[in-house]
């Protein structure tokens, strides 16, 4: 039971296992076939308003997180990925130049919460 995230522009790590794509955008200048993704799922990324709201501005973290958080709460995909962490170890895979201010962390830490 292992997640962990990583930039769409870093290279694929062997042990990378389930890689799925956590954007609502596709990653500038990556090539689909590049990243070689197991899936994209757009539904689990942060809503429209939310995304512009936030506009990767630490000053929001904070209530970023929270916001994200609650958006999750009633996201059915969470279970899926759930599911996929608990065969082995799930990458998510996320475009923001930030590595530690984005929807990859909150996704990642909220799943290892309700894994337990």
């Amino acid at each position: 039971m292992d997640i962990c995230t990583r930039r769409a522009y870093d290279d694929i790590a062997d042990n990378d296992g389930y890689r799925v794509l956590i954007d609502r955008l596709w990653p500038r200048g990556v090539a689909k076939e590049d990243l070689e993704l197991d899936e994209w799922c757009k539904d689990i990324a942060p809503s429209e308003d939310l995304r512009k709201w936030f506009d990767h501005d630490p000053e929001k973290w904070d209530d970023f997180q929270k916001r994200y958080r609650k958006e999750l709460d009633s996201n059915e995909v969470c279970e899926a990925l759930i599911g996929h962490a608990r065969k082995g170890r799930v990458t998510l895979i996320y475009g923001a130049k930030d590595e530690d201010h984005n929807n990859a962390i909150v996704l990642r830490d909220y799943l290892k919460e309700k894994l337990g």
